[in-house]
């Protein structure tokens, strides 16, 4: 958000012309996707954030405030205003109603406010099968290290690949599950958490991060705001897990004409349940397979002490009435 304090600014030009990767939103050979795409069938539905420092290199810097984790859910809306800012190191970690999948292409875009094609704050991307266990997309950068990108300099896009903030306003960065190698620990085709980690632009070695084949990212540096660092807009599902393959049975799901409520969510070891009448409960995993059971009767409570972090599915039966409910499970 700190863009809007250098809108009046005038930024740098004289870009080094770069070949590498894809050019910036609208040019022939753009990968940049909009926000109103029919590519998109969701967005992320739930989002936790960790912020940094507005200036890490500032031992008595205040950390970044700007926005809300609500505001890393559901589409964006073509504002600068609603995102939340993620400092210097930052990260948010996002979720999803049901699980991304590594389909034909790209499977999911990420969203930054960037008002201009060269005034570009970056993020790393990792992905989660379980909320776990993180792995990140092998990213590039090819800018050069022997200048530092002051806070309000300029980064050429084709220079970059697999960073979060490529592309301005309004256009997703799109990456595709098949880029990270594969792992025991990650099922590409159940994706339930994406976290996006704020580059450190900084080329100074005592704070400076640095991408798959060990180059620092050099990008805007410092931006001392309470809207400092990687400005998370929205991340968008291309590619989605269907809820068949989590819920074998398939089930249809009906609205309940009975009270129902469950909390928390997340949960770590028990469900509560609220309901003025009996029901049976059974839980489904990303899989499908069956992990508890409650048979019909006035239930209180469901222990998920010992079942993996992740996604799951609730499916709540009162006679002929069903309903189905995502939930997530953290120890």
């Amino acid at each position: 958000m700190k863009k809007l304090l250098l809108l009046s600014v005038g930024l740098a030009t004289g870009l080094i012309n770069a070949q590498s990767y894809p050019p910036p939103a609208g040019q022939t050979g753009s990968t940049a996707i909009h926000y109103t795409s029919g590519s998109f069938v969701a967005w992320a539905t739930g989002a936790t954030i960790t912020r940094g420092k507005q200036d890490i290199s500032n031992g008595s810097s205040s950390y970044a405030s700007f926005g809300t984790a609500s505001e890393a859910v559901g589409s964006p809306n073509g504002s600068t205003m609603t995102v939340v800012s993620l400092g210097d190191g930052g990260n948010a970690v996002v979720t999803f109603a049901q699980p991304i999948t590594d389909g034909s292409g790209y499977d999911f875009a990420v969203f930054e406010n960037s008002f201009s094609d060269t005034f570009l704050e970056l993020a790393y991307v990792e992905v989660s099968s379980d909320g776990t266990n993180f792995f990140r997309f092998p990213a590039h950068s090819e800018t050069q290290t022997s200048t530092q990108i002051g806070g309000f300099g300029s980064v050429d896009c084709r220079y970059l690949n697999n960073l979060a903030g490529k592309y301005k306003l309004g256009y997703g960065t799109p990456f595709d599950l098949a880029d990270i190698p594969n792992n025991a620990s990650l099922n590409k085709n159940a994706i339930t958490h994406v976290k996006i980690i704020d580059v450190v632009g900084s080329i100074n070695a005592s704070y400076a991060t640095y991408d798959s084949y060990g180059n620092k990212v050099n990008d805007p540096f410092t931006t001392p705001f309470a809207s400092g660092g990687f400005d998370l807009d929205a991340v968008g599902v291309i590619n989605q897990g269907s809820s068949s393959r989590m819920s074998p049975e398939n089930v249809v799901a009906r609205p309940f004409s009975v009270e129902f409520k469950f909390y928390p969510n997340p949960a770590t070891d028990v469900v509560y349940f609220k309901s003025n009448a009996p029901f049976s409960v059974k839980l489904y995993d990303i899989t499908g397979r069956t992990v508890k059971v409650l048979e019909e009767g006035n239930h209180e409570q469901l222990t998920v002490t010992g079942l993996p972090s992740g996604n799951y599915l609730l499916e709540v039966i009162n006679g002929d009435e069903k309903i189905v409910k995502n939930i997530i499970v953290r120890q």
